[in-house]
């Protein structure tokens, strides 16, 4: 499972990108119970204001959009993991 986390946005309107294969993970089981508790079912979402980020999320085949006031629960937790994930990739 491919898990793609896109930031946009902000005072500088810079895009960084974050990509995790769960599988190639150390505990892939704990990847899957994180996304299954992803709320993915379309609920009021606030207006994007400006200079705040935009974070665009994928898994697998499901996308979603969510400003940075709505990256909350589940999701920021996911959105958190996958960048860990990566900077601690980045520094071995």
């Amino acid at each position: 499972m491919k898990i793609t986390v896109t930031r946009s946005g902000g005072i500088a309107g810079l895009t960084r990108e974050w990509v995790v294969r769960v599988e190639e993970q150390g505990d892939p089981d704990s990847w899957i119970r994180l996304v299954e508790q992803l709320p993915w079912q379309p609920r009021h979402r606030s207006a994007v204001h400006p200079d705040r980020y935009v974070y665009r999320i994928g898994v697998s085949r499901r996308r979603i959009t969510l400003p940075e006031q709505d990256l909350t629960g589940p999701w920021r937790l996911l959105v958190d993991r996958v960048r860990d994930a990566v900077n601690q990739h980045e520094k071995e």
